[in-house]
């Protein structure tokens, strides 16, 4: 059962960027033309791969679900796709929690350096906690400090079991560049990493740096397009020690507002310029993918 489930889910993930604008031509095209427009920007989930700084006003719950699918690596082939169920409370003004858990899925074969896996898991459990330090309506600029702290079993880009922790550290900045059209933002990111892998007892310790930019227009009421720009330096140990390599990742992001109640985001990521070091190669993709793609779906409850 478990390998008619694998290879279901497999076969899915051959999709590629035209399946992203599919779903998009398509959803665009089922939307009730009655969602009203809001007054001004929720940029609590209109993103892609990165996070807004609204959180929520007291007393919301929300339920998600997050699919990221990670695909290519420096030969071989190689598939990667994460399912992450959420719960997401704001307890009070300007402070929101999210618990969640994520399964995970890799099909592997010949990629150099990663032993040849097919197989499908649960991965970890993760802690997200945002705090809204100046609102956009009452400042210049909206201003978030967010810290995701996650627990995993298995390893999100090889699929070795083990022990992994690690906590994503961001600073968003968002603000309206045009009032109720258009929106950017930026987020600056930092996370450390600590991973022991179960057969062979190696420890290893790593550190990401980021920067990533947003911009998003208002279509229709209730639809949003534009693009986010991502650029990351891995470095060996939790301190930023040497550097493992550097990659930019640019794509095209759809927020879709399905109801009053539910939303919709897709977004695609492909890497456009990346360096391991060391190399003279123009892509890094030793420690990061070529594609990156996410898809979030969110209803309040």
């Amino acid at each position: 059962m478990a390998n008619a489930v694998e290879a279901v889910v497999v076969s899915g993930m051959r999709a590629r960027a035209n399946s992203f604008w599919t779903i998009a031509a398509c959803t665009v095209a089922l939307l009730p033309a009655c969602v009203s427009a809001e007054e001004a920007f929720d940029t609590e989930h209109i993103f892609g791969f990165m996070i807004g700084t609204d959180v929520g006003n007291p007393g919301e719950r929300e339920f998600q679900t997050q699919t990221t699918g990670r695909f290519g690596k420096g030969g071989g082939t190689y598939r990667a796709l994460e399912h992450e169920f959420e719960i997401e409370v704001v307890p009070l003004p300007n402070f929101r929690v999210e618990v969640g858990g994520t399964a995970s899925l890799h099909d592997i074969t010949g990629v150099p350096d990663i032993d040849d896996r097919r197989q499908l898991n649960f991965q970890g459990a993760s802690l997200d906690l945002r705090y809204r330090l100046l609102d956009r309506e009452r400042a210049p600029f909206g201003l978030t400090i967010a810290a995701e702290l996650h627990g995993d079993r298995i390893d999100e880009t090889s699929g070795a079991k083990g022990r992994m922790y690690g906590t994503e550290f961001t600073l968003a900045i968002d603000r309206e560049l045009i009032p109720n059209f258009a929106i950017g933002a930026l987020n600056l990111i930092y996370q450390p990493e600590w991973a022991r892998f179960e057969v062979t007892g190696q420890s290893e310790k790593s550190s990401t740096i980021g920067a990533a930019f947003a911009g998003l227009v208002r279509v229709r009421p209730n639809v949003l397009l534009g693009g986010e720009l991502r650029y990351f330096r891995q470095y060996e140990g939790i301190g930023l020690g040497e550097l493992s390599g550097q990659a930019l990742f640019v794509g095209p992001t759809a927020y879709f507002q399905l109801s009053e109640r539910s939303r919709l985001t897709l977004s695609w990521s492909m890497q456009a310029w990346g360096r391991p070091a060391g190399s003279s190669a123009n892509l890094d993709l030793v420690n990061f993918e070529r594609h990156q793609a996410r898809m979030v779906f969110g209803v309040n409850f």
